[in-house]
């Protein structure tokens, strides 16, 4: 929490009008698409409940690929465990698991999540189907602007890299155990203890 350094009180975010300054509750507040600087078109529930998207209530299952086939900068929108509804529906499901399971491929699907049309990854963990939010291609930065100029580099230092990458290899995160503990939240818990007990 954000508080204040005088007094100790909690800060709080106010929601305002810039143009009455008038607070607002949320029942007050819509949504609206800037066409540009001074010109807002209200967009209503209504309006975004009534487009026509396929995946507003189904996961569309758009293809089947090697999950090697997706680069790992694309992961990062959440991740998701998908339930049967009823037992109409565990057939599918569990075929769909087994199927995926079976031939090491993973589904390609669109979903809709908070009102947006999302793209995402399908695959069996354990008995259950895992949802992998994906990002669209627009919203990844291409890193060639940030890569660094052509630098020389000998063979020795190459495989002196190499070398020390062996020393540090593991076969699965689990193995790492203790290198994995978050230490910022543990020393963390620790502060706070001890300023509750005025230590």
């Amino acid at each position: 929490r954000q508080v204040h350094l005088e007094d100790g009180g909690r800060v709080r975010y106010r929601k305002t009008c810039e143009i009455d300054g008038q607070v607002l509750t949320e029942d007050e507040i819509g949504k609206g698409y800037e066409i540009h600087k001074d010109s807002v078109i209200p967009i209503t529930d209504d309006d975004l409940a009534n487009m026509p998207l396929p995946t507003a209530k189904a996961i569309e299952i758009v293809a089947f690929i090697d999950r090697s086939a997706v680069d790992a900068v694309q992961y990062g929108a959440g991740s998701y465990y998908l339930t049967a509804d009823g037992p109409v529906a565990a057939k599918p499901y569990v075929l769909l698991r087994q199927a995926l399971e079976r031939n090491e491929k993973v589904a390609v699907a669109k979903f809709a999540l908070r009102g947006r049309e999302r793209l995402g990854l399908l695959r069996p963990l354990g008995d259950a189907l895992l949802l992998s939010g994906l990002h669209w291609a627009d919203e990844i930065r291409s890193p060639a602007e940030l890569a660094p100029p052509d630098t020389e580099l000998t063979d020795q230092e190459i495989e002196g890299a190499l070398a020390l990458m062996d020393t540090m290899a593991a076969d699965r995160l689990e193995e790492l155990g203790d290198e994995l503990t978050d230490h910022y939240t543990e020393a963390l818990h620790e502060v706070i203890a001890a300023k509750a007990e005025d230590r």
